[in-house]
């Protein structure tokens, strides 16, 4: 496949806006701003876009919800708190194509008639900050931000929020809180961030990918986007693999490529040539797959058939040596550290969860342990502002489902005979 999102990012210089430029950039925003702003929205439906960040809500059910909101003015968010563990999709677009990012986030500007757009990004990405504003600065020379931008008068105005390291503020109300200057903490919804969100106007959260799908998607036509991918999840997307595989890095690829796929043939295989032991497919909060369920397509409808999510598409390849205990033991640690603490049966459950995975993985488990984990897991789904709870939940669950003989060894061995 062509790449799309990741073009030309091999160009050293491909941060400039005169390299973009030549590489064709910025002739979908005329042409985006030339048309009505409902007919721009139309094309997106008809591309069949769906958000990138994780939940796969579809991009012009979202925008229609913010254009029909009367209150005025609508903000735009770029939400670029790439903070999952295994999660690194959005960096390359952010340090090597700043410029696709900025002209997606005009021309979805222009079709929510939103005249300000904020990208707040990772707070551990100080490069990235620089790059962006640098960026835009060309953007704002060349007319392609402003007030009268492309001479046609309409008006986009966009600025860098860079956060402090909060993972939580990936969820997109704690973003807008930390936005305000208020603590980065989730809102109940409803009312959602389409209605009431930054100074209590229609938000638009989107994710750097989403955004960068959009210069694209309005130069074929949403037609000639929807042929790409699978059908229910049209497009291309970026799969990042870390972990135990020969050739780990961001891959661009049509959605639904399948998980075995980029695993053996784009990522080469299994480092090594040991065997595969365990693949979380979606960053460090999917449900995590023993090697029998990685013949699945990764985009968001076909892999809960399969018992996990697509998420950010960030895939963490395990092989035999692993010791699975030690690992749902470190993701529970990160869940711990993160939580917010706004909500009881995430702040206390996340903090019994880890307890108890790592007197387990010290060799001190007893026995109870496991039925334990799995009781506390359950009393903490569905009872939080945020999925973050849900999500420290299921790591546990899901360990456990595929691979509880390697827990109940754990404990009885009072030891790991896995790990090399």
């Amino acid at each position: 496949m062509e790449k799309i999102l990741l073009k030309n990012i091999e160009n050293p210089n491909s941060t400039d806006i005169n390299e973009y430029i030549k590489a064709g950039g910025y002739t979908s925003l005329p042409k985006a701003i030339g048309m009505v702003p409902k007919d721009v929205t139309e094309e997106v439906k008809k591309a069949g876009l769906r958000g990138r960040g994780g939940a796969g809500f579809p991009v012009a059910m979202k925008w229609t919800f913010a254009s029909a909101d009367p209150k005025f003015p609508k903000y735009l968010l770029c939400n670029a708190d790439e903070g999952e563990p295994g999660t690194f999709k959005d960096r390359p677009i952010l340090e090597k194509n700043p410029h696709l990012l900025i002209e997606g986030m005009a021309i979805s500007g222009h079709a929510l008639s939103a005249e300000y757009g904020y990208i707040y990004l990772r707070g551990e990405y100080p490069a990235a900050k620089h790059i962006l504003e640098k960026a835009i600065s060309q953007a704002y020379d060349k007319g392609f931000l402003g007030d009268n931008i492309a001479g046609k008068g309409v008006k986009f105005h966009l600025a860098v929020h860079q956060g402090a390291g909060a993972y939580i503020c990936g969820e997109e109300t704690a973003l807008i809180e930390s936005l305000e200057g208020d603590k980065g903490q989730p809102r109940i919804k409803p009312p959602f961030p389409v209605n009431v969100g930054v100074f209590a106007k229609p938000t638009v959260v989107n994710n750097v990918e989403t955004l960068s799908n959009l210069p694209y998607l309005i130069a074929v036509g949403g037609e000639a986007y929807s042929k790409i991918g699978s059908p229910d999840c049209p497009g291309p997307k970026i799969y990042c693999v870390s972990g135990h595989v020969e050739k780990p890095g961001v891959y661009e690829l049509p959605m639904g490529t399948i998980l075995r796929d980029i695993i053996y043939t784009h990522c080469g295989g299994i480092k090594g040539g040991r065997k595969l032991k365990a693949v979380i497919p979606g960053g460090i909060s999917t449900p995590v797959l023993p090697p029998d369920k990685i013949d699945c397509p990764m985009d968001f409808v076909n892999m809960p058939k399969h018992g996990s999510m697509l998420g950010s598409g960030a895939v963490i390849v395990m092989d035999e040596t692993v010791c699975l205990v030690k690992v749902c033991y470190r993701a529970l640690r990160f869940f711990e550290h993160e939580s917010c603490g706004k909500c009881t049966p995430c702040r206390e459950g996340t903090g019994w969860l880890r307890k108890i995975l790592g007197r387990i993985e010290k060799g001190e488990g007893m026995d109870g342990d496991i039925d334990l984990l799995l009781s506390i897991s359950g009393n903490m789904l569905g009872k939080t502002f945020c999925p973050l709870g849900d999500g420290a939940a299921s790591v546990v669950q899901n360990f456990i489902k595929h691979f509880r003989p390697e827990f109940e060894d754990h404990i009885r061995s009072k030891t790991c005979t896995v790990a090399g």
